[in-house]
């Protein structure tokens, strides 16, 4: 395995550095093309083809991943948001040895998909699609989880986030140069066919759009040829950590299922190469242009893996599958790791569709939180969303015409002078002990989580104070006194 993420290394630098070969190229012939010199011209755009690549280079090492994540609406949960999420992440963390978990993402999406994002392992993210929730069983969930994070450890996802920013500068400048053709070569070329030199421009105007139309595919070419490797290595990965491949195997079966019959203008195309099935592709075969393995190749060779779920396994499976001379993982490593893993028993199976509406809810539940939603759960099983600043009292249920007041703080009683703070104080008194949302008085929404442990709560909007009262069924915690800001 480590002789195989080397060689991925080596591989990764010498990509890197032939797409920023391939951005300067780009930059010195546009230069030459735009001031009709060669040198100075042609100089000028190189060096600003390569302070640009440099300056996006340096965003993506500092802030790729958050670029990324932004681009999809991704959201970071904690425990108690999504608590079988978190839990599958630490589980898989633990599994590959990683020291620290990676942060964790949901993305309001129905398509199920997952991917990774990060500069090392200390700053990775794993994001999931709340289809995604919806639809695996935990055993399909954990081989997800573990391919993504399969990714992190052999440190695919710097050089994915590093290189799509590469791609994407040469894609932009390219897309560039043709607008820029498309509204001044005409004129340039009227202008300069006066002065005799109409040939010489028309000749190298064709050069700077040959060159913004197959740089951007080359560097394309490039990009994809590193990829669909890194595919492999990750699901060998999740077949370990897991001890389990059928549960990723599944997966990808469901994934690419759906994934096939996603509407392409809804993909964001920049983060599509990282997901786990590229929903662009889905189960399209193989060619230059595809980022990923055919998923029936990587279903074939998980399931292939007959008596173990180790990297010895999937080296057999992998040549089963594609013949005795290939290989994925090399002959060295194979021998540093000689132990066969056993495969285990599944988890519950078939899994209970409740499981996973009760994950699709948690991940609802979660956005309409994020989104300053105010939440009445009604006996009859609907969950009513106000929307902040809802000024009416009550609110009737769509389904079975039962009316709810509206949770709202209240005047609080007097306390002591030397306890008074600036303002009115206002009180709610807790229903349970799950996650809560009220009103303020000024209409802003305040959310309390399971481990909310504090006496007050401060309003953003207003600045109000609010102390939070423990329900009527629990005692207040002692020690808790710390006034949190909500």
């Amino acid at each position: 395995m480590w002789e195989a993420i080397r060689s991925n290394r080596l591989k990764s630098r010498l990509l890197l550095a032939l797409l920023g070969s391939v951005l300067v190229a780009l930059g010195f012939i546009i230069g030459a093309a735009a001031t009709g010199d060669p040198y100075v011209g042609g100089l000028g755009g190189a060096l600003f083809a390569l302070v640009l690549w440099l300056v996006m280079l340096v965003t993506a090492l500092v802030g790729g991943d958050r670029i990324l994540l932004m681009s999809v609406g991704a959201r970071q949960i904690q425990k108690a948001d999504m608590p079988r999420l978190w839990n599958v992440v630490e589980e898989m963390t633990i599994a590959s040895g990683m020291g620290k978990m990676p942060k964790v993402y949901i993305i309001d999406d129905s398509a199920p998909n997952a991917f990774a994002v990060g500069r090392n392992p200390d700053t990775a993210s794993v994001a999931v699609t709340s289809g995604l929730l919806r639809r695996l069983n935990r055993d399909q969930l954990q081989g997800v989880v573990a391919h993504e994070i399969g990714h992190i450890r052999n440190l695919d996802v710097r050089f994915m986030t590093i290189a799509a920013v590469t791609v994407g500068t040469i894609a932009v400048l390219g897309d560039g140069v043709l607008r820029w053709m498309w509204w001044t070569g005409g004129g340039r070329r009227r202008r300069s066919s006066g002065r005799g030199g109409g040939q010489a421009q028309l000749i190298l105007l064709l050069v700077v759009l040959v060159a913004a139309i197959v740089a951007p595919l080359f560097a394309q070419l490039l990009y994809m040829a590193c990829s669909r490797r890194r595919e492999y290595l990750a699901d060998a990965s999740a077949a370990r950590f897991t001890r389990y491949p059928e549960g990723l195997a599944s997966a990808l079966e469901k994934i690419a299922a759906q994934a096939s019959g996603t509407e392409k203008k809804k993909v964001n195309r920049a983060v599509a190469p990282m997901y786990i099935v590229n929903p662009l592709q889905a189960r399209r075969a193989a060619g230059l242009f595809s980022t990923h393995p055919p998923t029936e190749d990587r279903i074939r060779i998980l399931r292939s893996m007959a008596g173990g779920a180790g990297y010895m396994e999937y080296e057999a499976a992998y040549r089963k599958i594609h013949g005795k001379e290939k290989h994925c993982l090399g002959d060295s490593t194979l021998s540093s790791v000689k132990e066969s893993v056993a495969v285990r028993e599944p988890s519950r199976e078939p899994e209970p569709a409740e499981e996973g509406l009760e994950q699709l809810r948690e991940a609802f539940d979660f956005l309409d939180r994020e989104a300053g939603l105010l939440v009445i759960p009604c006996a009859c099983g609907v969950r009513i969303k106000l929307p902040q600043g809802y000024n009416q009292p009550t609110i009737q249920c769509p389904r079975c015409g039962r009316v709810h007041e509206v949770p709202k703080a209240t005047t609080s009683t007097p306390v002591a002078a030397s306890e008074q703070p600036a303002g009115p104080l206002t009180h709610y008194r807790r229903r349970g002990q799950g996650w809560e949302s009220f009103q303020c008085s000024c209409g802003r929404t305040i959310q309390l989580s399971p481990n909310f442990a504090g006496k007050y709560v401060r309003c953003p909007e207003c600045k109000n104070k609010i102390e939070i009262l423990p329900s009527a069924n629990q005692d207040s915690q002692p020690g808790a006194s710390d006034s949190l800001h909500c």
